[in-house]
């Protein structure tokens, strides 16, 4: 883990200006260590209606509001509030770009936070959330559990690039885009797949 928060510590993420209606979301990406690989924290949607990301895989976070002091503080409330899970600026190694969704007509950015946690937390899951899984990295990183799935946007079958990860679960859109800029940061040599 020494290596990822070294990394981390030297990468200088891409922030943009929001404008006057950009919605502002952060999201905390949870790693912890073991003996053979190192976990990434996945968290399942649950279905909604008028919900963009309905059932998507993605990392637990959510829209910042107006008490949330910035939007690492947001990350930190949405991922207590989404999956009772206590993270704190003290478990926070590192930021990354900040992306924007593609398939979607608002303008927002996203602000994902890498935060390091020890052992094996125990989730509460939320009304918002259908499952929380831990996944480990190296099959992603070394493109193992690389793959593409046919989504229908705009009732058209569109193939995505994306992850499979542990119960058979898809990783696809912002939440793929954002492991592969975890990637980036923490290895020059990769060349992201998207």
């Amino acid at each position: 883990m020494t290596d990822i928060q070294t990394r981390l510590a030297a990468h200088q993420p891409t922030r943009f200006a929001p404008g006057r209606g950009t919605l502002q979301a952060a999201v905390a990406i949870v790693l912890r260590e073991r003996a053979e690989d190192t976990d990434v924290l996945l968290i399942k949607r649950a279905e909604h209606e008028g919900d963009p990301w309905s059932g998507d895989m993605a990392f637990p976070g959510g829209h910042r509001e107006p008490h949330d002091a910035d939007l690492a503080a947001a990350a930190l409330r949405e991922t207590q509030e989404e999956i009772g899970l206590a993270v704190d600026r003290a478990n926070m190694i590192g930021e990354l770009s900040q992306q924007r969704p593609s398939r979607h007509a608002f303008d927002m950015l996203v602000s994902p936070f890498v935060f390091f946690l020890d052992g094996d937390p125990s989730f509460d899951l939320s009304s918002e959330v259908d499952a929380a899984l831990w996944s480990p990295l190296a099959p992603m990183h070394g493109g193992h559990s690389h793959t593409s799935e046919d989504r229908l946007i705009a009732g058209v079958p569109t193939p995505f690039n994306g992850y499979r990860v542990p119960g058979g679960h898809f990783v696809w859109g912002l939440t793929y885009r954002m492991i592969e800029t975890l990637f980036e940061a923490l290895d020059p040599t990769y060349s992201s797949r998207g």
